[in-house]
């Protein structure tokens, strides 16, 4: 058997290629599978970034869907230029604090192939990329926060800074073995904390600092405009989380296919539980967007988990994830706030019943399927493991919002740093507002023929999927309500 590669300090790339005398291959001789399966679970994992985009187009009026596929490809770029210059150092440097890294690989500096710091048999470049996905899979989730009603410069603006100074640090502590969640030790496989519980409360932290959207009881108001948008992305991501879940094992082993089956169980389990829900409530009747909701969920409740337990308990993580999710469909009117896609339901709240249950779920038996991890749980007697779990679940939840709340209010009061667009945008809508040259749909061309943008509310549409399936999805509860006063 192949031995794994050891880092040398005194060559961190990894071994001089400039003069043609290293092979830098050599030491991964016989390992090449871990890599080369790595690399194709990141390539998957950037699926999910424009199935996010297609998700909350399809889940937004008509008049407001193109700004979010385009924030999409926003966010994966700038996140990517973040993760360059400084994130990948932030979060990943050898040489971190317990709270965030230093700035030992700034600039890609050391970043080639080297034995990763998380895994001996992945180069640091694979590993590189693969965890910038994550990142901009987490920005773009946190962007959900600003639906319907923020500009998008600033948007992207903060999303720079959130995964600085929020995201990185978290996954420091979370991943970095220098980490304080990581020495407790806080059991995260592939990103409850990280990506879910801090994009769940940055999002809400959005969506308290903008303010409700506006409407004049419009029927279009809180319901999708394209179903079909919505199944398309929620089985874009759902194939992305095969890589997420799958490649958090950073190798290739029985570990990481078990990871991948448990990801498959509860996004399926997590659509029986939403749609059980769903069909309770309205007696006897069904809804896509319901069945997509109960399929993310799953997703989040399994995140946390999908290397530590059974497939079973990975079941029934999904299960619990999406009914109480699903019951949750009055959150908005209980908290008074104006969260269009349930990002802190879905991910937030989601998360945190993931990392609850891994706490007491974790099996050692499933995370020696490596070779070289045991992580007992609750369902090993390891009863603490569950006030660590606790542990993390509230230091992630209070550092993302108040984090978040303070950039946003930073960032509000900065000149030509708007958050949210006029009351006259919002109502005509984002992409006519912001946007000079795309289609918005054949029905509204007659608000061009006068040769300008007509200032106004959008003609009421009919079809393409305006209309719920038929159920009484949470996106859809809102619909008739008339607004309160602003938060």
């Amino acid at each position: 058997m192949a031995q794994a590669p050891k880092f040398d300090p005194e060559h961190p790339w990894g071994g001089d290629s400039s003069n043609g005398l290293v092979d830098v291959n050599a030491q991964y001789a016989g390992l090449e599978y871990h890599y080369t399966y790595l690399i194709f679970c990141g390539f998957i994992v950037w699926i999910i970034i424009p199935g996010i985009g297609l998700m909350y187009g399809g889940l937004a009026r008509r008049k407001s869907s193109l700004s979010l596929l385009f924030q999409s490809l926003l966010v994966a770029s700038v996140t990517t230029f973040q993760w360059m210059f400084w994130g990948y150092s932030l979060a990943y440097s050898r040489t971190a604090n317990a709270f965030i890294g230093d700035l030992a690989n700034f600039g890609m500096m050391k970043v080639q192939a080297a034995p990763s710091p998380s895994s001996a048999v992945i180069p640091e470049i694979v590993f590189c990329l693969y965890q910038m996905l994550f990142c901009a899979c987490t920005v773009q989730i946190v962007i959900g926060g600003s639906f319907e009603r923020g500009r998008i410069v600033p948007s992207l603006v903060f999303g720079f800074f959130w995964a600085t100074i929020v995201y990185c640090p978290i996954a420091c502590w979370t991943w970095n073995s220098n980490g304080w969640l990581y020495k407790l030790p806080s059991l995260d496989f592939a990103g409850g904390g990280p990506v879910h519980i801090a994009s769940g409360w940055a999002a809400l932290a959005y969506a308290v600092v903008l303010g409700k959207r506006k409407h004049q009881g419009e029927k279009s108001h809180g319901k999708p405009h394209n179903t079909t948008l919505v199944f398309l992305g929620t089985i874009l991501i759902w194939f992305g989380w095969f890589g997420f879940n799958g490649g958090s094992a950073l190798n290739a082993s029985v570990r990481a296919m078990y990871a991948a089956f448990n990801t498959n169980t509860a996004a399926s389990f997590g659509v029986l539980g939403w749609v059980m829900v769903d069909y309770i409530r309205s007696r006897g009747r069904f809804s896509v967007v319901g069945a997509c909701e109960g399929a993310i969920a799953g997703l989040v409740g399994i995140t946390p988990a999908a290397g530590y337990v059974n497939c079973w308990s990975a079941a029934l993580i999904g299960f619990i994830t999406a009914v109480v999710c699903a019951a949750l469909q009055d959150l908005n009117e209980w908290l008074n706030i104006d969260e269009g896609l349930y990002v802190f339901k879905l991910h937030g709240i989601g998360g945190m019943i993931g990392s609850f249950l891994t706490g007491i779920f974790a099996d050692q038996a499933i995370s020696f399927l490596d070779g070289s991890s045991l992580a007992p749980g609750g369902w090993n007697g390891n009863g603490a493991q569950v006030g660590r779990q606790f542990a993390e679940i509230g230091a992630i939840s209070s550092y993302s919002f108040v984090v978040s709340c303070i950039l946003l209010l930073i960032l509000k009061y900065i000149p030509g740093m708007h958050l949210r667009v006029s009351d006259e945008a919002e109502m005509m809508g984002l992409d006519l507002d912001q946007f000079f040259d795309e289609q918005i749909g054949e029905a509204d061309w007659g608000m061009f023929s006068d040769g300008g943008h007509v200032k106004g509310e959008l003609p009421a549409l009919t079809g393409d999927g305006l209309a719920s399936s038929g159920g009484s999805s949470s996106v859809e509860r809102d619909a008739g309500r008339p607004d309160t006063k602003e938060a």
